[in-house]
């Protein structure tokens, strides 16, 4: 048998980056024989291994026949008469689709190191379309190497648009959607995995509420030259510079699709959009499966952002009542990710990407102070019932005023 170094260590290799992980193809063996040589077996589709020690993954060089839709309609075909170029040949793109040798020769029947250098993503064969998944994964490629240079080929992007008119996007599972989504969302930049998918027609296949954004105009006081859809872009390159957590950077996402909801003769104010994208917010994560608090964070991050931007301004009860919604008590990770979410939004509004964000510095010291509020003393006051609710939100109310004169005494940002 031969082994080789394939795919992403190999492309990444050669970038020199880092590599996370590798995976080895095994040519002219059978399953029996890795077997016996201690490896364990894992998956259903073709036959994968994993190596005793290094618990790296070996799959045996394989072919594939389309058979039915989406991600999963493959029959697989593994023997030892496929050869390395077999294996290679059914791979997404062509920086994807090098192999190394033992002895470090590399080996590129697709001119994958050609595309490395003019930083190029490619498919590899017109075997390319028969996987809609591949659209996200080019997609996703793009966003993870965009800061290099990188950009997809008009052939690919055309391949991209003909499976999107094809239906087969349709097909694929909400898990796989939502598993490539969010890790384009934590690549270097996540805006650009939209885009694409914006070029070549998915992203109103698979995303029609950020689709939908397109053409919306801006607040006044939104940076008006600029779209509702051009906003989130910067809003997503924002979240990728401040190494926000993935639950902000979806809740970023999602946080202005009420405005597509309005009526264009209020345009260009949205008045009312933040219930109106709380709503929509929830009904795609829904259709995509997101986890819980993820789409909980989207909708509290659609519904409150504009209170969090002007909670300076806001009287204490007004502030209570914020953080009462928020319930910060007992969520206080909820308020960070609407913090995190609502500082990239700021950033770009005000053009001045390193400005400090003060309303976050005053929510998340505020959310402190009003937890130690004593409860005790009223309690042992004799107050029970509705009559301790109202003295426990009377004394934080009390403590807000209080904290938000020593905060701005300490602060004093310019805009106050």
């Amino acid at each position: 048998m031969d082994i080789y170094l394939v795919g992403g260590a190999v492309r990444d290799q050669l970038l020199g980056l880092p590599v996370k992980e590798r995976d080895w193809v095994v040519v002219g063996a059978t399953p029996q024989q890795l077997v016996d040589q201690g490896f364990k077996p894992v998956g259903n589709d073709f036959p994968v291994f994993l190596h005793p020690d290094t618990r790296e993954e070996y799959a045996l060089a394989r072919t594939e026949r389309k058979s039915g839709h989406g991600y999963g309609g493959f029959v697989f075909h593994t023997d030892t008469d496929v050869t390395l170029e077999d294996d290679l040949i059914r791979r997404d793109l062509t920086i994807n689709a090098m192999a190394r040798t033992p002895g470090g020769e590399i080996i590129d029947p697709f001119n994958g190191k050609r595309d490395l250098k003019a930083r190029i993503l490619r498919h590899v064969s017109p075997a390319f379309a028969e996987d809609p998944l591949r659209v996200l994964r080019v997609a996703r490629f793009a966003a993870r190497y965009h800061w290099m240079g990188f950009r997809v080929a008009d052939t690919t992007l055309e391949l991209m648009g003909d499976i999107v008119m094809s239906g087969e996007m349709t097909h694929l599972a909400a898990e796989r959607v939502w598993k490539e989504t969010s890790r384009a969302l934590m690549e270097r930049s996540p805006q650009v995995f939209f885009q694409v998918l914006h070029e070549c027609g998915a992203l109103a296949e698979l995303f029609p509420e950020v689709a939908n954004l397109d053409g919306i105009p801006q607040s006044p006081d939104h940076q008006p030259a600029l779209d509702v859809l051009s906003h989130q872009w910067r809003c997503l390159a924002q979240a990728a510079r401040l190494k926000l957590p993935l639950t902000s950077r979806y809740a970023l996402l999602c946080h202005d699709f009420g405005k597509a909801e309005t009526p264009p003769d209020g345009w260009p104010e949205h008045r009312g959009h933040e219930r109106r994208g709380m709503h929509v917010a929830k009904t795609m994560s829904q259709r995509l499966r997101v986890p819980k608090e993820m789409t909980d964070a989207a909708m509290t991050m659609a519904r409150w952002q504009s209170r969090v931007q002007r909670v300076l301004k806001l009287r204490p009860p007004e502030v209570w009542e914020l953080l009462h919604n928020l319930d910060v008590l007992r969520r206080p990770r909820r308020l960070k990710f609407l913090v995190d979410a609502c500082e990239a939004d700021a950033r770009v509004c005000s053009a001045d990407y390193k400005t400090p964000y003060v309303q976050g510095a005053f929510l998340l010291g505020l959310s402190e102070a009003v937890r130690d509020v004593d409860v005790a003393g009223l309690r042992e006051a004799g107050l029970t019932g509705p009559a301790l609710g109202r003295a426990l939100d009377d004394k934080r109310i009390k403590r807000i005023k209080e904290y938000k004169k020593e905060f701005l005494e300490k602060w004093q940002p310019p805009s106050l």
